[in-house]
């Protein structure tokens, strides 16, 4: 089946280049017709999408596989994502597990690019995959069952390694632009290490005493660690929406939240909410939105900055 899914494909890439070389049609899924002498950058998320726009500005023609609202763990390759890895220079990814379909990606093509983990450098927290009993074999086997948190975008400390990475991996493509490109990171590090410092004046408006976080699965690991928050529980305590929670699981968050008073629990604002619905029903918190795995598609959060910025408003104002 494999085999037969690689052919399929390719012969789609074959009739999609003809299409676009004879074509000026609009983009399709986030993907350019590239321009001719600028390098051509594929990346994962909206979030890895936005930094390499604020340093590579107008050199880069840049494809975002993974578009606004898009589970990682349920993407299917759609032909002009097969096109534009391809025909890529660069492919950055987050890593840490979150791209579990790219090997499949990457040998359903024949490009010759470059894969860039971008959270090279980061320390990555881990924490129980919550899989199955079936899908780990014997239970004594914890290693099987830990993960790394792929959540890395949730401090801006980290985006900041992510952009060293990337302006790296860009002027060693295109070395004529590594001042411009370094001159764009050092722009952009500055609104980072802005933002941290704003987060942390934020932090500071919720009485330390209420400073607990309860979301709908675990993905706020690097950013409560960074700004003295401590997550005490997720409607499912997992790295994934895919993964499955229990009703014991869910009485004992219950009880939590009765036991420290909690406010509010946090779910994304593309999560099915009907779990986190109920445990809101018998313990009278409220539901507060966020984004979690993409940037918004234009207002509120349509930039790493903006995204971060409302997120922390809306989780100050909840529990402040």
């Amino acid at each position: 089946m494999v085999g037969i899914w690689k052919k399929a494909f390719r012969l789609r890439l074959f009739f999609l280049s003809v299409l676009l070389v004879s074509s000026c049609g609009s983009p399709t899924n986030g993907n350019q017709i590239p321009v001719e002498g600028k390098t051509r950058v594929v990346v994962t998320t909206t979030f890895i999408g936005d930094v390499v726009n604020n340093i590579a500005g107008d050199k880069a023609d840049i494809s975002v596989l993974l578009t606004a609202g898009q589970n990682p763990h349920s993407y299917q390759p759609a032909p002009m994502d097969m096109v534009a890895v391809s025909e890529a220079d660069l492919i950055l990814v987050n890593g840490f597990g979150l791209e579990d379909f790219l090997d499949d990606l990457l040998s359903g093509t024949d490009t010759q690019a470059e894969v860039i983990v971008v959270s090279e450098g980061i320390t990555p927290l881990m924490m129980d995959e919550h899989l199955e009993d079936d899908d780990h074999g014997s239970e004594d086997s914890l290693d099987a069952v830990m993960g790394q948190d792929p959540h890395v975008w949730f401090d801006p400390n980290n985006v900041l390694i992510w952009a060293e990475n990337i302006t790296s991996a860009l002027a060693g493509q295109d070395p004529e632009n590594k001042a411009f490109y370094q001159a764009n990171f050092d722009a952009y590090r500055g609104q980072l290490l802005e933002l941290d410092v704003w987060i942390r004046e934020q932090i500071e408006k919720i009485p330390k005493n209420q400073r607990e976080l309860v979301t709908d699965h675990s993905t706020l690991g690097y950013f409560a660690q960074e700004y003295g928050l401590i997550p005490i529980g997720a409607v499912i305590p997992a790295l994934t929406t895919e993964a499955e929670t229990s009703g014991m699981e869910l009485a004992e968050l219950i009880d939590t939240i009765r036991d420290h008073l909690t406010k509010a629990i946090f779910i994304g604002v593309d999560f099915d909410p009907n779990l986190a619905q109920r445990v809101a029903d018998e313990t009278g918190v409220k539901l507060v939105p966020l984004y979690f795995g993409s940037l918004s598609d234009g207002e509120p959060a349509g930039t790493y900055l903006s995204f971060m910025r409302y997120n922390v408003s809306a989780i100050v104002e909840a529990l402040h």
